[in-house]
């Protein structure tokens, strides 16, 4: 079976659904960013403090890594779309889903002072999605428009992927 990799803006739901679709589709979760932390003994904002190149190297290395897995449910970073490598590698056994939050949803959950990239507040995330948007929808397999509750979503997803995988 592929993995079920999910993309999108920080905040979206990648994890959340993540989680909860393994509990019911049985199935191993690979939260990617986790993966990097455990691999490297060093948490993502340290790695950051070093500079945004050596974390997208990383996650570069751990894409590769976690593609090899077969049946997985994967939530990657919201970065992981900077690089195209990235995606090729998830795409090799892998089925991309975008999960799509409007940004003013994300604004309200997310708490800025704890993602690097929002040190300088809520504005960031705006600019991120404009900058973002594109690559998730240009590299996604089925892109999911996540304005409804999470029980809901993962219905629709739950539906989607016993329609397409």
């Amino acid at each position: 079976m592929k993995n079920i990799v999910f993309i999108g803006l920080m905040g979206c739901g990648k994890t959340t659904i993540a989680y909860e679709l393994s509990k019911k589709l049985s199935l191993e979760i690979i939260d990617l960013d986790h993966y990097i932390e455990t691999k490297y003994q060093e948490t993502i904002q340290d790695m950051f403090c070093q500079g945004e190149d050596l974390f997208r190297s990383r996650e570069t290395e751990c894409c590769h890594e976690v593609s090899k897995k077969e049946g997985c449910i994967i939530s990657t970073g919201g970065g992981v779309i900077k690089n195209k490598e990235n995606i090729d590698a998830l795409k090799e056994n892998g089925y991309i889903i975008y999960i799509d939050r409007p940004v003013e949803n994300i604004v309200l959950d997310v708490t800025t002072a704890s993602r690097p990239l929002l040190k300088n507040g809520p504005q960031a995330l705006y600019d991120l999605y404009h900058e973002r948007h594109h690559l998730y929808q240009d590299y996604c397999d089925y892109h999911f428009i996540n304005d409804i509750s999470l029980q809901e979503a993962i219905e629709k997803l739950m539906e989607h992927i016993n329609r397409n995988l």
